[in-house]
C-alpha cells in the first residue's frame, strides 16, 4: 500500500496583494505620517525611534565658543585659587585684600562649573549644551550685576572694572544666541 501524500501546502497570497499589505501596514500603524510628521518604514523603526531626529544641528561655532568658555572659566579659576591678590588687583586697581578666602572660593565655584563646561563640550545632548550655556548666561549676569554695584559703592572706575563689563556683556549676548540657536526646531526639508 502507497503511502498517502499529505495534501500540497496552500501558499497565503496576502502579502502578495497590494490591498493586504497596505492594510496590514495600517494595522501595525507603519507607513503612514506620525504627529512629528515623520513616516516609518518599519514597526521597529518606530519603536526605537529614529536617531536623525535626536541629533542636534549645531550652529556655527557653537563647539569653538564651548572650548573658550571651558578654557576662560579655567584659567580664571586657577588664577584666583592660585594668585588671589593678582587676580583682585587687575580687575580693581587695588593692591591691598583684606582677605584671600572669598576669591579663594570663587576660584573653587569657578572650577566647578569649568568642569561641566569641559563635559558639554564632549556631549552631543541638546538639553545638556542649552542648559551649560544657560548656566554660561547667568554667571555673567551675576557677575555683570556685581561688579556694576561694587564699582557704584567705591564710586571710582578701573579700567580693568569696565573692560570686564564690556567683556561680560558681549559674552551674555553669545551665550543666549547659542542658547536659542541650540533650541530651535529644524526646518522640515
Amino acid at each position: 500500500m502507497a503511502a498517502k501524500q499529505p495534501p500540497p501546502l496552500m501558499k497565503k497570497h496576502s502579502q502578495t496583494d497590494l490591498v493586504s499589505r497596505l492594510k496590514t501596514r495600517k494595522i501595525l500603524g507603519v507607513g503612514g505620517e506620525d504627529d512629528d510628521g515623520e513616516v516609518h518604514r518599519s514597526k521597529i523603526s518606530q519603536v526605537l525611534g529614529n536617531e536623525i531626529k535626536f541629533a542636534v544641528r549645531e550652529p556655527l561655532g557653537l563647539r569653538v565658543w564651548q572650548l573658550v568658555s571651558a578654557v576662560m572659566f579655567s584659567g580664571v579659576a586657577i588664577m584666583a585659587l592660585a594668585f588671589p591678590d593678582q587676580l583682585y588687583d587687575a580687575v580693581f586697581d587695588e593692591v591691598s585684600v583684606s582677605s584671600k578666602t572669598p576669591i579663594r572660593l570663587y576660584g573653587g565655584a569657578l572650577l566647578s562649573i569649568s568642569l561641566i563646561m569641559w563635559n558639554a563640550l564632549y556631549t552631543a545632548e541638546k538639553v545638556i549644551i542649552r542648559w551649560t550655556l544657560l548656566t554660561e548666561a547667568c554667571y555673567f549676569a551675576v557677575q555683570f550685576l556685581v561688579t556694576t554695584v561694587s564699582l557704584v559703592e567705591s564710586s571710582r572706575i578701573a579700567t580693568g572694572a569696565v573692560l570686564l563689563l564690556v567683556s561680560r556683556a558681549f559674552f551674555i549676548l553669545i551665550s543666549i544666541y547659542y542658547y536659542y540657536q541650540v533650541g530651535r526646531r529644524p526646518k522640515k526639508v
